[in-house]
């Protein structure tokens, strides 16, 4: 089926938005589409919806079929693995048949349950749902939460009374990070600006009227957090823009106090901060890119009393430090992937924490005790459930209390893991990972998706998906390029891939399609590739670039029409992430978002089948983005291939908020890229 014009909506160019910049002339036909307000806009998507369904339907079996096999494998009545924290433990549980977990704690050692938050009830009524913060009070007696029921991302915070159940009479809007002191009756709480930037810090002790204003960041490109050490010693309050940040410090026992400056910003002097004893630990890039450690006393924390603890390393990037009592642990990532490594601290004896395969992911657990010898880390892979363990820091020995189950036999011998290199245009080698049944491999090419991101410095790591096993039982292939401008292999891999440079992360990724293809991997009509928001921006990119390259495309809420986005700085995000993508009031900045951005160089030609998938509340890429992009691309391709805009009207960034809902999604996804592919 294809995108005939007798069954594609009619698009309208509207009043076009004329503008000069730079001494072009740009004319943007679709503007009228960012009116969210406007009747005729929302009549068009639910147009755009209405076509997508009809050219669907055929695949309506399919997706009931994919959705049933995803949740088979699923055990919908669960419970997490519990962690300590003070005096209870706490752990979420999930019940079938209900879209979202139940939040409890109990007493330690034995006692009751008590449910802290059932999310499931709470979410009655709204047709999104999702929690934020999460703090329990250190008296364990409160507990401060925020819910977000548009998808927008706005957070209300409250505040439970865990004794009697109560809800107290706090309301704060637009609330981001929230941390307690330790009288367990001072919150620190920090609220968004009209364009969605953290940026004042307010003091509240429950049962006045008073909301004392603590710190407001005056520079847009700045945003605030706060939070709490784990040793309950010190409040933080961290400014921090793309590439610098500043630290002040508040003793939790003084809340009345003000946050102290540890060391001023400087430009492209990015530090945070942690505390353990008499002595604060910092990880800081003051010499070089991949950071080192350094401690500095509590008493006289400024840079001239930095003491080195972990040098800086060309080859292995710290990503950070997790602080206990008589260990740290550092949180490294060497040849593209995470370890992690664990250190005595009176005797600065470390070791690693073995990792039993070269393409995986280890992260952190639920550590909420400081004076303890475990560490609790997750670990997973491509083939692996995520797995959690307690790890015993001098014993140097493992408990593994539990693994994800995977429901129907699952057995992970039957799959490969594999880790290859393409060669970029530049010559650098870009890692690409995949995973496929081992005995459905041909080796003269078969179905593969290969995804990428490639942004903000975030590495697109593995990760196991239960999912995933309906196009691997396919014969699927499932590849993941780590391209530039993510972290995979530092810092350097970030500021080779962003502002300037940018343009070497879809290179990667046509490299790594290049090479996939080139080592028969799979073929060019049996390529299908997804990103979602950053991601989304490179798929854009690279469809235009090469579209013979591709059988279809996935754009998940896709960040596309990026010199109009960037121009207004009223919108969310827009003047905080010149430091990523540029300015385009600079002209050589404009110039390089003008040879990529996907808005801007869609032309008339060939264009592979693609699913454009976006949410009508999202904050972070409007909705307007991809809406106006599919617009303009149905006016200029000259192809009958498929072209779908799928706007869930109810959501926002990240697509549906519960479980069930959200498994239709991928559900309706994969039978988009296996109808493409042939299979379906």
């Amino acid at each position: 089926m294809s995108d005939s014009p007798a069954t594609v909506p009619p698009v309208a160019v509207r009043e076009p938005v004329q503008t000069t910049i730079h001494g072009e002339h740009r004319i943007d036909d679709y503007r009228w589409l960012q009116d969210k307000d406007s009747p005729r806009v929302r009549a068009h998507l639910e147009a755009e919806n209405a076509h997508t369904k009809a050219v669907m339907a055929h695949t309506e079996g399919l997706q009931e079929t994919l959705y049933r096999e995803m949740l088979a494998r699923i055990q919908e009545t669960d419970m997490d693995v519990p962690y300590r924290d003070g005096p209870f433990e706490y752990y979420a549980r999930t019940e079938q048949g209900k879209n979202y977990p139940i939040l409890c704690r109990r007493p330690v050692p034995g006692g009751a349950e008590q449910v802290t938050l059932d999310l499931d009830a709470m979410a009655q009524g709204h047709e999104y749902f999702a929690l934020g913060a999460y703090d329990a009070s250190p008296d364990a007696g409160l507990l401060a939460f925020s819910t977000d029921v548009t998808g927008f991302r706005e957070y209300t915070l409250q505040v439970k009374d865990l004794r009697s159940g109560e809800i107290l009479p706090l309301r704060v809007e637009r609330a981001r990070s929230v941390a307690w002191a330790l009288d367990s009756a001072t919150l620190f709480y920090v609220v968004e600006d009209e364009a969605k930037r953290a940026y004042r810090l307010y003091r509240h002790r429950l049962g006045s009227t008073v909301h004392a204003l603590m710190y407001e960041e005056a520079d847009e490109r700045f945003s605030i957090g706060v939070d709490g050490s784990r040793s309950r010693g010190w409040l933080f309050l961290t400014s921090h823009s793309a590439t610098t940040s500043e630290v002040r410090c508040l003793s939790a026992d003084r809340p009345e106090g003000a946050f102290a400056l540890i060391a001023p910003r400087r430009h492209e002097h990015e530090y945070y901060v942690d505390h353990r004893g008499d002595e604060f630990y910092i990880v800081t890039n003051d010499r070089g890119r991949n950071f080192r450690a350094v401690t500095a006393p509590v008493s006289a924390p400024g840079e001239h009393n930095w003491r080195e603890l972990v040098p800086h390393r060309d080859g292995v990037m710290l990503d950070g430090i997790d602080l206990f009592a008589r260990h740290y642990v550092l949180h490294e990532r060497r040849d593209g992937f995470p370890r992690l490594r664990v250190v005595r601290i009176d005797s600065g004896e470390g070791h690693d924490i073995d990792t039993p395969e070269q393409v995986c992911a280890v992260h952190a657990g639920a550590n909420a005790e400081f004076d303890t010898d475990r560490f609790r880390f997750v670990y997973e892979s491509l083939v692996t459930p995520d797995s959690v363990f307690d790890y015993d820091m001098d014993a140097r020995s493992r408990v593994l209390l539990k693994q994800r189950p995977v429901l129907g036999g699952y057995d992970p011998s039957r799959y490969a893991s594999e880790l290859l290199h393409a060669a970029a245009a530049d010559g650098t080698p870009v890692p690409v990972s995949m995973v496929y049944r081992r005995d459905m491999r041909r080796s003269q090419g078969q179905p593969m998706l290969l995804t990428g991101y490639g942004a903000y410095g975030y590495p697109h790591d593995v990760h196991f998906s239960s999912a995933r096993l309906s196009l691997l039982e396919r014969g699927v292939i499932v590849a993941v390029a780590h391209v530039r401008g993510g972290g995979e292999m530092g810092k350097r891999w970030h500021d080779e891939g962003r502002m300037l440079a940018k343009r070497n992360t879809f290179t990667d990724f046509i490299a790594a399609a290049e090479t996939v293809i080139g080592q028969r991997y799979t073929t060019a009509d049996r390529l299908v590739i997804e990103g979602g928001s950053a991601g989304g921006l490179l798929m854009g990119a690279v469809t235009n670039m090469r579209p013979d390259l591709f059988k279809a495309v996935v754009a998940d809420v896709p960040f596309v029409d990026v010199i109009n986005t960037m121009l207004d700085p009223s919108l969310p995000l827009t003047t905080g992430e010149y430091e990523e993508w540029g300015n385009p009031n600079d002209a050589q900045h404009y110039a390089v978002m003008r040879a990529y951005s996907p808005y801007d160089n869609l032309e008339a030609k060939a264009y592979p089948a693609m699913l454009v998938q976006t949410s009508l509340n999202d904050s972070q890429v409007m909705y307007w983005e991809p809406a106006k992009y599919v617009a303009r691309l149905r006016a200029l391709k000259t192809d009958t291939n498929p072209l779908l805009l799928r706007t869930n009207m109810e959501a926002g960034h990240g697509g549906a908020s519960g479980r069930y809902d959200f498994l239709r999604e991928i559900a309706f996804g994969y039978a988009f890229m296996l109808w493409q592919l042939g299979l379906g």
